[in-house]
Order: structure tokens, then C-alpha cells, then sequence
């Protein structure tokens, strides 16, 4: 799960690490008492979970009220509703720092550069020899010796405050279950300061009943059905397509794509509808309904998840929700009998091959866009 820049900044601060005076801006929040925070010029950094963010326009200089406000209400245009108002600096340089996985090694990886920035990725690409990397045992503390070492490397007269700060991602790269603590850029100031211009923080999702205080919000998600199914624990993949897909496993899953594909057909969302949820189908029923498609997909191979009960939920979330679009329904698997008597008790036609399902879907989707 990634942070914003914010939080991150928050962690920063909380382990010593120096960033700019800032103010966070919700949408709804009046701005000027904000602004007074930061003083002007001031720089305005919209909140969002994407890489290259200045050069998506995302990060702007506002030097009045008024560009202030005019760049936030550009962003809010832009489903962007936390802002961030920075202090802005004058700098000297800009460096790179960042604590990640390097995962064929299984242990932490140090990565530093004297050029920092927005084309750190350029360079890494091209200039490969520019990029200091150190792996530390991710089973031990990270050693004083080897980030100073690194700092050194990376800029010698700041080397000791450098070291201080590499020590202190460190430990939040351990103690928050990172995959990712970055910082870009970090800026040396024309006073001669070390300052976290930007931060980057990214928790293994595995790890998120340790950190529960970072659970996503609304604002994590592209629709409100990702969201809800989140909060249920319900896989689900926001598209924008006609086939609303309720599928169980992974590699069932991926066929039942391609052959959406081959017949023409496109993917509203896909919904995991097997393991732990095969349960569930009519929370499944309500949050695939959510979305503008013409036909609701149903494809499951049920062993340990029992065809009989999905089908018997299915039928029940159909005579509760009323869909207002055809459903197809191929349920395959244990107690399969008993699934297709239920189906046909209800009016609905049990399919036995997945090909011949999807083609259905496809049909119907074609013969509902006339």
C-alpha cells in the first residue's frame, strides 16, 4: 500500500528527519488560513498515488493567494481533494536516498545518488555507475559504519548529517514493513541544511493488520464499488467495459479474460467470487450492479468452494437485487447436480462450458448496444 507524500512526511518528521514548514488542504477547507502556515511563494503538490507527479503538472510554484488557490481548484477539477502546501526552499542541491527490497538477495537494499530529482529514473537507466547500492541482512540492524560509509560517498561535507538520516529510513523501512522508503529529493539548502523535499512510502500489503493506522480511505480507490469490496475483503478490479465478471481463482480467471477478448468482448470489473467468498454472492451481486455494464458474468469451478451454494446464492441475490441485466451463469464443481436443479428451478439456464458462457455474454452485450 502506497502513502501519500504527506503521511510520509509525517513519518519523516517523526524520526527526526527534517521537512519543509507545510500545510495539508482538504477539499471543502478554506484555504487562506493554510497559506498563512507556509508563507509565499509556497509550492502546491497535489495528493495523489502516481510517480512523475511535476511532470504530470501535479506539482506547481504559487507565488499570490491567488495562483494558490487557482492550482488547487485545477486539481480538485482533476479528482485531487488533498493538497499539499509546501515551504519553498532555496536550494543548492538535490540527491537521492531511498531503502527498498532487493528481492532475488531477500535483504534490504540502500540505494543513493548525487543527483537527485525528477530524472532519477533516466539516469539509473543511463548512468548506472552514478548509483551508489548497498545490501544490508534485513534480519539486523543496519550498521553506523555503512551509512556513513554511503554518506561519504554521496556528499562528503554533509556526510554526517547524511548518515543520520540513511540510519532513520532504515528504521522506519523495519518498523512500518516497508517495500519502499524514498526520498526525492532530498535538498541541501543554500543555509546548508538537509531537508526531505519529497518522500515516498510504500507498506507490504501482507503487513497491513501491523499497520492498521494506515488503512486506505475512499481516496485509494477509482470507484466506490473498489472501495467497498475492499472493506469486504472482496478482490475486485475496476474496468470500463460491458462484462460485469464474477469468477473464481486466479488462473480460471485469466482464461475467462482472454476468451472475452477473442469474442470481442470488453470487462467491466472483475470480482473474485471463490474461496473465502463463495458465500457471498449477493454483496458480489451488489457491487458488480454498481457498475454500467449490460451483462453480469458468472463463471466458478468449485471444489472446497461448494457449487451448490454458490448457486443457491446466486438465485437468492437475483430475487432480492432484481438485476436490471441478463446474468449468464457457468457454476461447475462440487455438488454440481444440486447447483444446476437449483438454476433451473429459478428460470436460469446452468452452462457446462466456459467458452460457450462467454460467447452468450458476448451476445448479449452486442444485442443490448442495438
Amino acid at each position: 500500500m502506497k502513502l501519500y507524500e504527506y503521511q510520509a512526511r509525517e513519518l519523516f518528521e517523526q524520526q527526526g528527519i527534517k521537512v519543509p514548514e507545510s500545510a495539508l488542504y482538504e477539499k471543502g477547507m478554506k484555504l487562506d488560513p493554510l497559506i498563512s502556515q507556509v508563507n509565499l511563494p509556497c509550492v502546491v503538490k497535489a495528493q495523489v498515488l502516481q510517480g512523475g507527479r511535476g511532470k504530470a503538472g501535479f506539482v506547481k510554484i504559487a507565488r499570490t493567494i491567488e495562483e494558490v488557490k487557482a492550482f488547487v481548484s485545477d486539481y480538485e477539477t482533476r479528482n485531487v481533494y488533498k493538497v499539499l502546501l509546501a515551504e519553498a526552499l532555496e536550494v543548492d542541491k538535490e540527491l537521492y536516498l531511498s531503502v527498498t527490497v532487493d528481492a532475488p538477495e531477500g535483504k534490504a537494499l540502500i540505494l543513493a545518488c548525487a543527483d537527485g530529482g525528477v530524472d532519477i529514473e533516466e539516469l539509473a537507466a543511463t548512468q548506472p555507475e552514478k548509483i551508489i547500492r548497498e545490501t544490508v541482512d534485513i534480519r539486523t540492524e543496519l550498521s553506523p559504519f555503512l551509512a556513513k560509509d554511503i554518506a561519504y560517498r554521496l556528499n562528503e561535507e554533509k556526510g554526517k548529517e547524511l548518515s543520520s538520516i540513511i540510519l532513520k529510513m532504515y528504521e522506519i523501512f523495519i518498523e512500518k514493513d516497508a517495500e519502499l522508503v524514498e526520498i526525492n529529493p532530498l535538498f541541501i539548502t543554500k543555509n546548508g541544511d538537509v531537508v526531505a523535499g519529497d518522500g515516498k512510502v510504500s507498506i507490504d500489503d501482507s503487513s497491513t493488520f501491523r499497520q492498521a493506522e494506515y488503512k486506505p480511505g475512499r481516496d485509494y480507490y477509482d470507484s466506490d464499488a473498489e472501495y467497498e469490496a475492499s472493506e469486504e475483503g472482496i478482490p475486485y478490479l475496476q474496468f470500463d467495459g460491458d462484462i460485469s465478471l464474477m469468477c473464481a481463482g486466479a488462473g480460471l480467471t485469466t482464461a475467462v479474460y482472454d476468451l472475452i477478448n477473442y469474442q470481442g468482448g470488453t470487462i467491466a470489473n472483475y470480482l473474485e467470487f471463490g474461496g473465502p467468498n463463495y458465500r457471498k454472492a449477493q454483496r458480489a451481486m451488489e457491487l458488480c450492479l454498481k457498475n454500467d455494464s449490460k451483462v453480469i458474468l458468472i463463471v466458478t469451478f468449485g471444489t472446497i468452494a461448494r457449487a451448490d451454494v454458490m448457486a443457491e446464492g446466486v438465485v437468492t441475490a437475483i430475487k432480492n437485487l432484481k438485476p436490471d441485466r441478463p446474468i449468464v451463469v457457468c457454476i461447475r464443481g462440487t455438488n454440481e447436480e444440486e447447483a444446476v436443479r437449483v438454476l433451473k428451478e429459478a428460470g436460469l439456464e446452468p452452462l457446462f462450458d466456459t467458452e460457450e458462457a462467454v460467447r452468450k455474454a458476448v451476445k448479449l452485450c452486442a444485442e443490448a448496444a442495438v
